[in-house]
């Protein structure tokens, strides 16, 4: 009863004479007009600032310092050292690029050190009970994946801000011994590497358990997801060779043969090209996404591992750890429209005790300029929507009823517009053989990389 009176009220007191349509429709097209300049106005600054701004490479270096060297890729300089605990092995960044996750994997520790991208120090410490190997975040951000050394378990760090921040959660149990983890784009499924047993485990993401288990090559190390989340690629040291999962499926189906001793591997943001570094063969092979087939071979520096590619697809940094040879590492950057190595990113007096891994970050600002264009589109969309229901409604008096928008409290004390929304056998790579290695040589090599020199 309590709505009807409210509607009859409505009807009476809201009632909008003809003389005032047009008033009206002159005021929320102008401010509607206003919405959209500003908002295309943001998506063309946030644009010119994408197009401006270069994300950073992190590398990781498993040398006696066990140092992260950060890198401008738009000048392949050196801009920062950030020393962590044990040897940083590799590194995963999150999708706002505001923290950078390196596990020790020196097997003498049990810690991921957490970098803050504005200061580039470290900011916490998280031991995840087991020694760690492979990293990765979810695609929202809130979740870190750990794969522990020796263990069937992988250990999920909390990172949402609040009174768990930074606190270890219940492990995923994956079965066997895992080595590297990967998320799908739309964070529905993890994939990780167990390269004991020559398989990959494919885990629902909400419910945590195992819903798969693929065989692929021989000892899998790496492992990486298109960005449209179609195909999974596993880079199988011990066969020299890549498997190709169709992530629909869970089926592999493709072997594509690369160089000698694949460690690594980044896809292409565009999904056509798949880059593998071969550590016995000191280059990275190029692979047709399309065709599963190597079109190129590119020499690059001794013992090469870790590789990353920009967000503009223009640029792959591969870390070089001369772990074999009397060398210094060294960082390879390689332009992908002629598939040659065409710089040696510049760290100044700073020397890379064997460089192992590369991640790069943030991927995300190209996403946020499309958002803020669509935004605009959307909006001028709406204008005309109300210009073509303002126009038709001149004829009329305007009242505001009971409709089923209309948000009046109802008998039930709620609003009646209220939805609810949809809730929504071998260590990888070189081994611990490679890293000793990597130690004795960074006692020859070290020089202090207590803080970065600017004027080097």
């Amino acid at each position: 009863m309590k709505s009807k009176i409210i509607s009859s009220i409505l009807n009476a007191t809201f009632s909008i004479p003809l003389s005032s349509v047009a008033k009206l429709k002159k005021a929320r097209s102008g401010n509607i007009l206003t919405k959209v300049l500003g908002i295309t106005a943001l998506a063309i600054l946030t644009l010119a600032g994408v197009a401006g701004a270069a994300p950073f490479a992190y590398v990781t270096t498993i040398g006696i310092d066990g140092d992260v060297f950060v890198i401008d890729t738009a000048t392949n300089n050196l801009t920062a050292v950030v020393p962590i605990e044990g040897w940083a092995g590799e590194a995963a960044v999150n999708p706002a690029g505001t923290k950078v996750y390196v596990p020790d994997i020196s097997g003498f520790s049990t810690t991921v050190s957490i970098i803050d991208t504005a200061t580039n120090t470290v900011d916490a410490v998280v031991d995840v009970g087991g020694y760690p190997l492979g990293v990765a975040v979810n695609p929202k951000g809130s979740r870190v994946y750990v794969t522990v050394r020796d263990s069937p378990t992988i250990s999920v760090i909390n990172t949402v801000i609040g009174t768990s921040t930074n606190t270890v959660m219940d492990p995923v149990n994956v079965g066997i011994s895992s080595s590297k983890v990967a998320f799908t784009p739309d964070g529905k499924k993890i994939y990780v590497t167990n390269n004991r047993n020559n398989t990959t485990s494919v885990i629902d993401a909400a419910t945590k358990k195992v819903t798969a288990i693929v065989t692929v090559g021989d000892h899998p190390d790496d492992i990486a997801v298109s960005l449209d989340g179609n195909k999974v690629y596993v880079t199988n040291t011990g066969s020299n060779d890549i498997s190709v999962i169709n992530s629909a499926t869970d089926i592999v189906t493709a072997t594509i043969p690369v160089g000698d001793g694949p460690s690594d591997t980044a896809v292409s943001p565009d999904g056509t090209k798949v880059y593998v570094t071969n550590w016995r063969s000191d280059n990275v092979s190029v692979i047709n996404a399309a065709a599963n087939t190597v079109i190129a071979t590119v020499p690059v520096g001794y013992t090469p591992f870790g590789v990353a590619v920009t967000p503009d697809g223009e640029k792959v940094y591969v870390a070089n750890s001369a772990v074999y040879s009397d060398n210094e590492g060294n960082v390879s950057v390689i332009d992908t429209a002629t598939n040659t190595v065409t710089a040696t990113v510049n760290t100044g007096k700073y020397t890379m005790s064997c460089p192992a891994g590369v991640a790069i970050g943030p991927l995300t600002d190209f996403n946020k300029a499309d958002q803020s264009i669509r935004a605009a589109s959307n909006l001028t969309e709406s204008m005309e929507v109300e210009e073509t229901n303002l126009s038709s409604e001149e004829n009329n008096s305007v009242e505001l009823s009971n409709s089923s928008n209309s948000n009046y409290e109802s008998d039930d004390g709620n609003s009646s517009s209220e939805n609810e929304s949809s809730k929504t056998n071998s260590t990888p790579g070189f081994g611990l053989l490679g890293s000793l290695t990597c130690l004795y040589g960074g006692w020859k090599l070290k020089k202090s990389n207590a803080g970065l020199d600017q004027t080097t």
